[in-house]
């Protein structure tokens, strides 16, 4: 049974999208009303909660996981699956050296400071164990691997490793022990099944879930502790925006990244932090204006994978960068500070021609047939004519293309310290191509001790709660940055510490 303080929790929840935070308030329950007891209730079943409940299971404990997807998994179906950490086998293998404390500045040092830094020890200082024990399991990473870094700013020791699948490739080797976990009865598993509601008692701790299956019946199930690794908030757009001050461009992450429970954490007492920290990912032609929107090609910025032979502008026509910055980080910084997170890519009809392909997905008949049908992509003989399509300012683009042709004509040095000039940007017809700053993964979560424990804005401890994964956010571990294996391998190794060893449910 359910009494109607926590009906009206539950109807609030829902009519706001999980969007309006402060209404929703804490409801007190009675343990009689529940179906039954577990050690262990983990709201998740993704790359935090898996690892969560195969340890606690193997410690003997009873465990419920409730998943609202349909699946397993989380995230793991589309991230990239790439993991940092020190002392692997596989560093071993290769002779390279690497300590905990040298992981720990390099993240340090890549995110400025920017991550939680007890959080940040937390993880690397585990991080090893975590991939060895996926190696002990079957994980085996690229031949080449580790490397020093992929598609973010890199290491200064080679510590990044990933597999074959991306993270389908963690998700494939963990899946039998979860399902032997099952299969023994020490793990039950609800799919489909949301988490609607946390019980408490008059002081303030968690002493349980509510879970609403498909058909929407309700089910009150007690817990000596209650893990939230349900994920973010990067496929709710209106939560997106209230945590993050921005908009979420792009539809990216799993579908069930709802947020709920961000919502039910904070509904107990728990407080968010970390939206400040959030950073676009720099490259992504969007199929349309409708936001979220879908994603239908990537534009290759990277000067050490292509040199740029166009210029970048903002809404305001205004150069904002140098093109051929060698650090990712530097980009996408530059990108978070233009109107919209948005910029546009100006070239001419030689330049296209003599420039390598830049969309990998599209050949050169789908590219060039593209400009003027496609809503991010145009094409004028006028630079004047080009703006207005492209909704650019028209006087400042044509200031910035005749200072940038100025300076190379010249010989002087450009504005922005850009080396590789190849050509001006001469005659018409002239091309720009929108690119605009898009999420996977959320960047507020809610905030955790040392311990994992979530905690009250006091730093006090919620009883009994503890949080891992995404619903942390990628500000806690990765800071105002995409530091190199800092969301994928905390969750991991925070999922496996909770279960082999930070629970407590043997007293």
């Amino acid at each position: 049974m359910t009494n109607s303080n926590s009906i009206s929790k539950r109807t609030l929840i829902k009519a706001v999208g999980a969007g309006a935070f402060a209404s929703v308030l804490p409801t007190w329950r009675r343990a009689e009303a529940a179906t039954k007891d577990y050690d262990v209730i983990i709201i998740g079943g993704g790359n935090a909660g898996m690892p969560a409940a195969i340890f606690a299971a193997e410690r003997g404990a009873k465990v419920l996981v409730i998943e609202k997807s349909p699946v397993l998994g989380g995230t793991l179906d589309r991230s990239g699956g790439q993991m940092s950490a020190s002392g692997t086998q596989w560093q071993k293998a290769k002779g390279i050296q690497d300590t905990p404390d040298m992981h720990f500045a390099d993240n340090m040092r890549i995110n400025n400071w920017t991550a939680d830094p007890v959080i940040t020890r937390l993880f690397v200082d585990n991080a090893g164990d975590s991939l060895n024990w996926l190696g002990s399991i079957g994980f085996k990473p690229l031949d080449e691997h580790p490397v020093l870094g992929g598609g973010h700013e890199y290491f200064t020791t080679p510590r990044y490793h990933w597999g074959k699948e991306s993270a389908k490739s963690i998700f494939y080797v963990m899946e039998p022990l979860f399902k032997k976990a099952v299969e023994s009865g020490k793990v039950t598993l609800m799919l489909n099944t949301g988490a609607v509601d946390l019980i408490q008692d008059k002081s303030g701790a968690v002493l349980g879930v509510v879970a609403e299956n498909e058909s929407g019946k309700l089910s009150d199930f007690m817990g000596k502790n209650v893990i939230l690794a349900s994920g973010g908030c990067a496929a709710n757009a209106r939560m997106w925006e209230d945590l993050h001050g921005n908009q979420l461009t792009a539809l990216l992450a799993n579908p069930f990244s709802q947020g709920m429970g961000l919502t039910l954490g904070q509904a107990v007492g728990g407080y968010i932090r970390g939206g400040e920290k959030v950073l676009p990912s720099f490259s992504s032609i969007l199929a349309d204006d409708s936001y979220p929107s879908s994603t239908d090609a990537s534009y290759t910025v990277r000067p050490d994978f292509r040199q740029p032979w166009e210029i970048y502008v903002n809404a305001r026509g205004e150069r904002f960068m140098r093109e051929d910055h060698p650090s990712v980080d530097h980009r996408e910084h530059a990108l978070a500070r233009q109107p919209g997170e948005r910029c546009w890519v100006i070239a001419t009809q030689e330049i296209l021609e003599k420039a390598p392909a830049a969309v990998a997905k599209w050949d050169k008949a789908k590219f060039m047939g593209n400009f003027n049908s496609h809503p991010m992509m145009h094409k004028a003989d006028s630079l004047d004519a080009l703006a207005i399509k492209a909704g650019i300012n028209a006087r400042g683009l044509e200031a910035s293309v005749a200072g940038y042709n100025a300076a190379l004509k010249e010989g002087a040095t450009d504005p922005f310290g850009r080396t590789h000039r190849p050509m001006a940007i001469g005659r018409g017809p002239y091309f720009s191509i929108r690119l605009t700053g898009t999420y996977l993964i959320s960047f507020a979560g809610l905030a955790i001790d040392g311990q994992l424990r979530v905690i009250r804005p006091d730093g006090s401890p919620v009883p009994n709660l503890y949080a891992a994964g995404e619903i942390i956010g990628a500000g806690a571990t990765s800071g105002n940055a995409y530091t190199n294996g800092s969301m994928v391998t905390p969750a991991l190794t925070f999922g496996r510490l909770l279960g082999q060893r930070m629970l407590k449910f043997n007293a």
